[in-house]
């Protein structure tokens, strides 16, 4: 008989590398203290670009294969991070990275041309379900997700807060598909989110070190649409300690982050300061317990 952990949290992740990258250590953190760990990735990212030149024959535009390939990546970074429940929303290949393109003004949109299987296209019940039979299953007392821009805008990631958020809504009614499972409400619900101060001063000093930004074209002194001022944040997770654990999960994204790029270039000079402290915002639920910042260092505070 499996045993069930007393607190258990599910992650909503658009592709295969956002979920170390926004909430690795938290990861680590809660499987390393015995908590119940589930993530759910929506897509493969089949859309990724690839950093590997001598993997870039799996690009879409050629065979087609970086999803699969992805799969590895991160059955390999859960490894690194010690999560052993990961699953693919709908079961792997039910839908495909949608893609994306910049605005001129710095953040994500969809691309000009959208495959028909896309999760930007999917039915919003019919993916809802999906993760509703997921919510019924775990039982988490905890979610996090993407706020409604999906952070910084990229399709996919809006379609997870979107599914993410309402299956939360579907999950607690009784009434509500009684095939799916017993009814469970989620007590508390948190959008991942980047602090403004912390985002500020790293910039600040891979200035002063001379060193390449993995945010490119951020200005530390001008608008940063892809962080949360600190005001709106309700919790800050330190996972100084998992922070190695997270950067061995990035690397075995290696198709997306290069171990001699700008994002290991951050962890060298800001050390375990740079990914070990994950924010998060509170979008339902009631603020439990806080430090003298007003914030909460346990997103099961309270619970």
């Amino acid at each position: 008989m499996r045993l069930v952990p007393d607190q258990r949290i599910l992650l909503v992740h658009a592709h295969p590398d956002d979920e170390t990258i926004g909430t690795g250590a938290t990861m680590a953190k809660y499987v390393a203290e015995g908590r119940g760990v589930t993530l759910v990735t929506c897509t493969a990212g089949e859309m990724g670009e690839i950093l590997v030149p001598e993997l870039a024959h799996l690009a879409a535009d050629q065979e087609d294969g970086l999803g699969e390939h992805r799969r590895g990546e991160l059955a390999e970074a859960m490894k690194e991070l010690g999560v052993t429940d990961h699953r693919f929303l709908g079961g792997f290949g039910a839908y495909r990275d949608s893609g994306m393109q910049w605005h001129a003004d710095g953040y994500a949109i969809p691309g000009d041309t959208i495959h028909d299987n896309a999760f930007w296209h999917a039915d919003l019940t019919e993916a809802a379900d999906h993760l509703v039979t997921i919510i019924r299953e775990v039982r988490p007392q905890v979610m996090s997700t993407y706020d409604q821009f999906g952070n910084y805008g990229h399709p996919d990631h809006i379609q997870a807060h979107r599914v993410a958020m309402y299956a939360a809504q579907l999950a607690a009614v009784p009434s509500y598909r009684r095939d799916l499972g017993e009814p469970w409400e989620i007590a508390k619900i948190y959008w991942s989110a980047m602090s403004e101060s912390r985002m500020r001063e790293g910039l600040r000093r891979l200035r002063e070190l001379g060193e390449e930004s993995p945010f490119e074209g951020l200005d530390p002194d001008g608008p940063l649409p892809m962080t949360s001022p600190d005001a709106d944040l309700a919790a800050e997770i330190d996972g100084t300690a998992y922070a190695e654990a997270k950067l061995a999960a990035m690397r075995a994204h290696a198709t997306q982050i290069t171990t001699d790029g700008p994002f290991f270039a951050l962890s060298n000079n800001l050390g375990a300061q740079a990914w070990g402290y994950e924010h998060f915002r509170l979008a339902k639920g009631t603020l439990g317990p806080v430090d003298e910042r007003g914030l909460e260092t346990d997103l099961f505070a309270g619970l």
